[in-house]
């Protein structure tokens, strides 16, 4: 059993912050990377930040300078800091980590079931 659990959506006004959280919870052997998504009505789900160990690191070229992603790996958790935040960020996003369940368990994706980020005056 693995679980995802994100925190920390809600509604901020532009220029505003936000800290998402996701802990992930349950059989964990190893984490291959962590990363957040997000998806705005009528459009696909695109990549917004992803880590992998020891700590490389990707973003979307719209967020960069202004999101950062880190993880915790003795909790298991993965942060994304939104700083100077615009009406375009306003998506659900999603948690996605990469994970062996067991020794010898193929590296799979799991997914949170995502929370709200509204950006609005």
């Amino acid at each position: 059993q693995v679980q995802l659990v994100e925190s920390g959506g809600g509604l901020a006004q532009p220029g505003g912050s936000l800290r998402l959280s996701c802990a992930t919870s349950g059989n964990i052997f190893s984490i291959n990377a962590m990363g957040w998504y997000r998806q705005a009505p009528g459009k696909q789900r695109e990549l917004v930040a992803a880590i992998v160990s020891p700590g490389g690191t990707n973003y979307a070229d719209s967020v960069k300078g202004r999101f950062t992603i880190s993880r915790d790996n003795a909790k298991n958790t993965v942060y994304l800091q939104m700083n100077s935040l615009k009406p375009e960020d306003t998506a659900v996003y999603y948690c996605n980590v990469v994970l062996r369940r067991y020794f010898g368990d193929p590296p799979k994706d799991y997914w949170g079931k995502g929370t709200l980020v509204t950006v609005s005056s």
